[in-house]
């Protein structure tokens, strides 16, 4: 069986496997977190948009393949906002969410931290997600400025409420 024969006919804005399986809901959320996307030159991004629009369009040139089809639909869905069509920033990107976040669960996972570790690592951590989950929103149902606020500063007061009842356990037990 070829490469080519491995990708199954183009559909614009669908998934390329099959997403009654788990499998295939499994394949498609690989698809969208790969972090080679994060690796792709503005060039190839933009040419990539540039092909989808000219499939949208009826104006393929000719030798165009289902494989490139898919990997410029992979490559615009990794980079660009669904709802918005914004091109989201890397780190933020749900691609970019393990190489990353990683640094900072590294940090987080430090021995003895000390007080002022424990707040800027715990701070940090809850700020990438909050800007992950703000570039990543359902952007087609407005949310209040105060809301997203609320959130976040609920989510870190709780990280580091967490954090240092964790960090005080473990002195009890030395």
């Amino acid at each position: 069986m070829s490469l080519e024969s491995s990708y199954p006919e183009f559909r614009l804005n669908q998934s390329r496997y099959d997403q009654a399986t788990f499998l295939g809901r499994f394949r498609h959320c690989l698809d969208l977190i790969d972090p080679r996307t994060l690796l792709v030159s503005e060039a190839k991004l933009y040419n990539s948009v540039k092909l989808l629009e000219d499939f949208k369009n009826g104006k393929l040139s000719d030798g165009i393949t289902n494989k490139e089809l898919w990997e410029a639909q992979k490559i615009k869905q990794a980079t660009f906002h669904p709802d918005t069509g914004e091109k989201v920033l890397m780190p933020f990107r749900m691609c970019g969410f393990v190489p990353f976040g990683s640094p900072i669960v590294a940090g987080m996972l430090m021995p003895n931290p000390t007080i002022a570790q424990t707040i800027f690592w715990q701070w940090l951590n809850q700020s990438h997600n909050a800007f992950v989950n703000y570039s990543n929103r359902n952007a087609t149902k407005p949310t209040t400025t105060a809301m997203f606020l609320k959130g976040y500063f609920g989510a870190t007061t709780a990280a580091l409420v967490i954090s240092e009842i964790g960090r005080a356990s473990c002195r009890e037990r030395v």
